[in-house]
């Protein structure tokens, strides 16, 4: 998984499309519907913080896990003004996440699981979920689909703000059902001159089939597919999924 090293810095900035608010407004929702009541939140793949601090705001115990040390950089500063209410953050990978005890909700969001790039992987971090899920608790993430990541292959994307210019390129494999992602990012320094900096992102393809069958094989139930930010019935050719598991409630 990448470490948005070059990345972190902008990524907020670069990212203002991604509805946070809206789509912590639907999580809370979710949490409403959860067999349980949600008070801990573990954010898992957690990026930069937006969401893991909108839901420390409205009074969660937030958790927030991420690989890469300078996104985590930015989420602390971004929750400093919280001080108490901050969320705990720790640098981890999914495959090998580790808590001290187990949380209410587990979410991942903006494609963080796309990241997964390899089978062994996802299986572990679904077991993993399944192990630091309290039972009764509900597992919420979000998917890149395989029809958006192969519609990508051979676009070129830019995104511009004030002092910084991104320039994507994606490619598809469909042999390895992996887009990736080569990224330059243009920072302007004080003198008016421009740093470059070159980052490579992978993102995997998983099709629904294969979701369900992990979080089965994890221990995982009641498990649905919707569309983005909606309770409707997630179609082949859209471009979010939005999936809903649930550890059982112990008997």
């Amino acid at each position: 998984m990448s470490s948005y090293n070059a990345l972190a810095g902008s990524y907020d900035q670069l990212m203002l499309d991604a509805e946070h608010v809206k789509r912590a407004d639907w999580l809370e929702r979710a949490f409403r519907k959860s067999a349980i009541p949600v008070q801990t939140v573990l954010d898992l793949g957690c990026g930069t913080g937006t969401i893991a601090c909108l839901l420390a705001e409205r009074g969660y115990d937030v958790i927030a896990t991420d690989l890469s040390e300078e996104m985590l950089t930015q989420a602390a500063c971004k929750a400093a003004p919280l001080e108490e209410r901050a969320p705990v953050f720790l640098c981890q990978s999914m495959p090998r996440l580790r808590l001290v005890e187990p949380v209410d909700a587990v979410i991942s969001t903006v494609d963080a699981i796309n990241y997964l790039t390899r089978e062994a992987d996802i299986r572990e971090t679904f077991r993993r979920v399944h192990r630091w899920l309290r039972a009764g608790g509900a597992f919420v993430f979000d998917v890149n689909t395989p029809y958006k990541l192969r519609r990508m292959d051979g676009q070129m994307y830019m995104d511009e703000t004030e002092g910084s210019f991104c320039v994507w390129r994606t490619f598809f494999s469909e042999k390895r059902q992996i887009c990736t992602y080569q990224v330059d990012l243009f920072s302007l320094n004080e003198d008016g001159s421009w740093d470059r900096e070159f980052e490579e992102h992978r993102e995997r393809a998983w099709s629904e089939e294969q979701l369900r069958s992990y979080l089965t094989e994890a221990g995982f139930v009641n498990i649905r597919f919707s569309g983005d930010l909606t309770s409707r019935k997630a179609r082949q050719d859209e471009d979010r999924w939005i999936i809903r598991a649930e550890k059982p409630i112990e008997t």
